[in-house]
């Protein structure tokens, strides 16, 4: 059977995966209410999730505050449905 993907199985980052693939895309704020995760871990767990090219990060300005918006790849897509597929394997589904 496969092995679940380690990156995923993470909990904040599946999460943040999760809500990614159900909107065109989220910001920090957005993400950090959602999960209740911290601003430090969603900022560790962002970063994984961007250098591994499942998400993308966009870092902007709107008037003097800083905004920081992910959104989800056609790579992390994909690897998010096979995470799902190998879990319903598991599962029995």
């Amino acid at each position: 059977m496969k092995e679940l993907d380690p990156l995923l199985h993470s909990q904040l980052r599946l999460a943040v995966m999760s809500i990614l693939m159900n909107v065109d895309e989220a910001d920090f704020v957005y993400l950090k209410e959602k999960t209740d995760s911290t601003a430090g871990n969603l900022s560790v767990q962002i970063d994984k999730l961007s250098t591994a090219g499942y998400i993308s990060v966009a870092k902007e300005f709107v008037g003097k505050k800083p905004r920081t918006v992910c959104s989800v790849t056609d790579h992390g897509r994909k690897a998010f449905e096979e995470y799902v597929n190998t879990l319903r394997e598991y599962l029995n589904i």
